[in-house]
């Protein structure tokens, strides 16, 4: 067990958040924390204390997901409101909309190299977009139920999904099949993602369980039942000896992969947490939960020894060794009780941190906005509806909001106003207007539908003229070889 000096501390407690926090990640550099929540905001932190926070307003429902891209320069955030959004995570607040799931989206996540973009959503769908090109690609439909969440492999290659219709699946990026199924649940898989390796997988589900798996021998390395109730979320330490996960037990769980067995227990979310994310560098790690709660905390236990951890590993005698992730099978099932000595830490959240980062909101949305307001702050042409690519309806939005910088140093820390006092829409008007935009979204995609059946009608047809042209012409060919034969066998006698 580790000693006292090397066990997690709570280095920081964010609020900001009016409803619960459902997603989280670091930037690559370590100087920003983004989070969504179910407010319909997005934060971005400064880890620096002295600095601002910003709130990005745009999405008209519950964010679920958000991902930092490799470079850090853009965030990436999925909503209830069936759209991705790429952000620019500073004062300007711009973003971009991308459309074509028409249901809740899930999950967004990177390729390793940016280019590419990975969402999942309750429309049973997971699509890969250009983030370059700012353009949906193509869609992996084989999924028969939500689908909760997708992440790339690191080299980019595979993709693994998974969902409330019990299964984790592998997907082969060239030639958009599934290579794999995992069947192996009681209940809904809630999350998956790869080690920093690209070896295994990791998957967890509404009935409690954690498992690992090796997608090389599609074996079960390691399954942990260490939490008592549904695992919402989960991250892989960088150097892939650790694993963090997130309950509605309202703890947070750490597993030593090496060991194979439950080593922290950490306390101080007052409800479900719905959110764990490890930094780039595995040096912090923060939490989120319905209690609006945004905790981070400092991982001290990575300060281990791992060369004399593992001397001392080997050096145990024990029936049954616990696999590490390279290994196979395990030999029997691992199932880690209460009762493996761990550490139970109880942080004092309200001592942590005494003043409140200043909040700086950014990201109005236009939808929201009056004319005047949109004249004011320099917005034109705040929605546009490019044409379809490829038969897909994808509708990119780019919206460009900034403040003044005199307005920035006035803003106080605290309340977004209600969007009603912002525009001074009556809430029948703006509710009509949705349902207006919602048609039109499905219309568009109804139309772009209907136009790549329209062309596979026409590449049949043609098909099936020339294919009537061909026999034509052979039977003229038999026509003439058949009286060629007659004239020359001369009249008859």
């Amino acid at each position: 067990m580790a000693s006292v000096l090397e066990d997690p501390t709570l280095a920081r407690h964010f609020k900001g958040h009016k409803d619960a926090v459902t997603c989280a990640d670091f930037s690559p550099n370590n100087k920003q924390l983004a989070t969504g929540s179910s407010d319909k905001t997005l934060m971005i932190w400064n880890l620096n204390p002295k600095s601002r926070a910003f709130r990005f307003v745009g999405h008209q429902d519950v964010i679920t997901a958000v991902h930092f891209s490799p470079s850090g320069e853009l965030v990436a955030s999925g909503s209830r409101d069936k759209t991705v959004r790429l952000w620019t995570p500073n004062i300007k607040g711009e973003s971009t909309v991308f459309k074509a799931h028409t249901a809740t989206v899930r999950s967004v996540s990177f390729s390793a190299d940016g280019q590419r973009l990975v969402t999942a959503s309750d429309d049973k769908s997971v699509k890969v977009w250009s983030v370059h090109r700012q353009k949906f690609i193509y869609s992996l439909n084989q999924h028969t139920n939500w689908v909760r969440c997708a992440r790339f492999s690191p080299d980019g290659r595979l993709v693994a999904s998974c969902g409330d219709d019990r299964t984790v699946r592998l997907w082969d990026t060239s030639t958009r099949l599934c290579i794999n199924t995992f069947t192996d649940y009681g209940g809904p898989a809630t999350f998956v993602d790869f080690n920093s390796s690209g070896t295994c997988i990791a998957s967890s589900g509404a009935d409690n369980t954690l498992k690992i798996w090796d997608i090389r021998t599609n074996k079960l390395l390691q399954h942990y039942q260490v939490h008592s109730a549904a695992i919402n979320s989960f991250s892989f330490h960088p150097s892939g000896n650790y694993l963090i996960s997130g309950s509605s037990d309202s703890t947070v769980k750490i597993v030593d992969l090496l060991e194979g067995r439950l080593i922290y227990t950490l306390h101080g979310h007052k409800g479900p947490v719905l959110a764990v994310a490890f930094s780039r560098g595995g040096d912090l790690f923060a939490s989120g939960g319905s209690d609006c709660q945004v905790l981070m905390w400092k991982t001290n236990f990575d300060a281990l020894n791992y060369r004399e951890m593992l001397s001392r590993h080997r050096k145990r005698v024990t029936p049954d060794p616990p696999p590490h992730l390279t290994d196979i099978y395990p030999r029997s099932p691992h199932v880690h009780l209460a009762h493996n000595g761990t550490v139970e830490i109880n942080p004092v959240v309200a001592d942590v941190h005494s003043a409140h980062p200043h909040v700086v909101e950014v990201g109005e949305d236009p939808f929201y906005t009056t004319g005047a307001d949109r004249h004011a702050s320099g917005i034109t042409d705040p929605r546009e509806y490019p044409s379809t690519s490829a038969g897909f309806a994808s509708t990119f939005t780019h919206t460009h909001h900034h403040e003044e910088a005199g307005e920035e140093e006035n803003l106080g820390p605290g309340v977004t106003d209600f969007q009603d006092e912002r525009s001074g829409t009556s809430p029948a008007l703006r509710s009509t207007l949705e349902h207006i935009v919602q048609q039109l979204d499905i219309l568009t995609q109804t139309v772009a539908v209907l136009e790549e059946r329209l062309t596979l009608t026409e590449d049949k047809l043609r098909e099936c003229l020339d294919n009537q042209a061909v026999i034509l012409e052979q039977m003229q060919q038999q026509d003439e070889s058949h009286k060629e034969t007659r004239g020359a066998e001369g009249p008859a006698v």
